[in-house]
C-alpha cells in the first residue's frame, strides 16, 4: 500500500517528465533529420540540414562566431569581477548583509524582457549613458548600432549579472578555514600571497563550477540579442539561440531548426568534456590530499 501511494504522488512529475521532456528530447532528434515546417507533415531528408547548415549557410558561422566572441569575454571577466566583489563582501563588517543583497538583485531578475529593455534605455544614443559622457565633455556613442560597440552593449549586461556568482564565491571563500590565513600571517605573507596562495587554491573547485555554469549561460542566451539589438547591425549581435529562433518562429524551419539546437547540444558537451579534463590540472580537492 505505501508502494502504490508513493507512485501516486509521483506520477505527476513522471508524467510531466515524460511529456515536456524526454518526448520533446527525441522527437526534436527525429526532427533534425526532416524537413518540417508545421503546416507540413515532416518529410525524412537524413543529413541534409547537417550538411547545409556546415557547408552552406553563412549565417550559422556567422551566430556560431558571435556566440563564441560573447562567451569568451563574457565569461572570464564575469568571473573575475564576481570574485573580486566576493572577497570583498566575505569580511565580517556591519550591513554586510544589505550590500550582498544589493549585488545580488540584478542576478534574481534573470534574463528578463524588462532588464533588457532597461539596458536597451540606458545605452540608448538619448540614454542616460550619453548624458553622463555628454557631461564630461564627450561625444554620445552608438552603443547599439555601431558594429564596434554592440556586442559588448550585451556583454556588459552579462557582466552586470553577476550576483549569483558571487555569493557562491562568498560562501566558498566561507568554508576556508581561517587557521590557513592566521599561519600566513605568522610567516609574513602579504595579502596578495594569502590570495594566491590560499584563497586561490582552495577555491578552484568553486572557480570550476562557475566556469562551466557560465559557458553553458553563454551559449544559451537570447534575451538580451533579441530584445536590444534584435541581432543587429549587420548580425554583429546575431547569438545561436536568436538564429535558432529565427528558423524556427520567423521562417517555420522546425526541421532545421532542431537540427541547430542539437549541435549546439554537441557544441556545449565537447566545450564541457574539455574544461573537465582541464580540471585535473587546475582544480584541487581537499579531499584528495592536493
Amino acid at each position: 500500500r505505501d508502494a502504490v501511494a508513493g507512485h501516486v504522488f509521483i506520477l505527476p512529475f513522471i508524467a510531466g517528465l515524460l511529456v515536456f521532456t524526454v518526448f520533446p528530447f527525441f522527437m526534436s532528434l527525429f526532427l533534425s533529420f526532416t524537413d518540417y515546417s508545421v503546416f507540413q507533415p515532416a518529410k525524412w531528408i537524413g543529413f541534409s540540414n547537417f550538411r547545409r547548415m556546415f557547408f552552406e549557410d553563412e549565417k550559422f558561422w556567422v551566430s556560431f562566431w558571435v556566440t563564441f566572441r560573447f562567451a569568451i569575454f563574457q565569461v572570464p571577466i564575469k568571473l573575475a569581477f564576481s570574485l573580486m566583489v566576493a572577497v570583498i563582501l566575505s569580511r565580517n563588517t556591519k550591513a554586510i548583509g544589505v550590500y550582498r543583497a544589493a549585488f545580488y538583485i540584478p542576478s534574481l531578475m534573470g534574463g528578463s524582457v524588462a532588464v533588457a529593455l532597461m539596458w536597451k534605455q540606458l545605452f540608448a544614443y538619448n540614454g542616460t549613458i550619453n548624458s553622463i559622457i555628454g557631461l564630461l565633455g564627450l561625444g554620445p556613442v552608438e552603443w547599439l548600432t555601431s558594429p564596434r560597440y554592440a556586442l559588448g552593449t550585451l556583454i556588459s549586461l552579462g557582466v552586470w549579472q553577476f550576483g549569483s556568482s558571487m555569493l557562491i564565491f562568498v560562501s566558498g571563500i566561507k568554508q576556508i578555514p581561517e587557521s590557513y590565513y592566521e599561519a600566513a600571517l605568522i610567516d609574513g605573507a602579504s595579502a596578495p600571497q594569502r590570495f594566491f596562495k590560499i584563497t586561490l587554491p582552495m577555491l578552484s573547485p568553486v572557480i570550476f563550477f562557475n566556469l562551466l555554469m557560465g559557458i553553458i549561460t553563454a551559449f544559451k542566451t537570447f534575451t538580451e540579442s533579441m530584445v536590444i539589438t534584435n541581432g543587429g547591425p549587420f548580425d554583429k549581435t546575431l547569438v545561436y539561440a536568436l538564429y535558432i529562433y529565427r528558423q524556427s518562429f520567423q521562417y517555420y524551419k522546425m526541421g532545421y531548426a532542431c537540427a541547430l539546437s542539437w549541435v549546439l547540444l554537441c557544441i556545449i558537451g565537447v566545450v564541457s568534456i574539455f574544461v573537465f579534463r582541464s580540471s585535473e590540472s587546475w582544480v584541487h580537492y581537499e579531499s584528495k590530499g592536493d
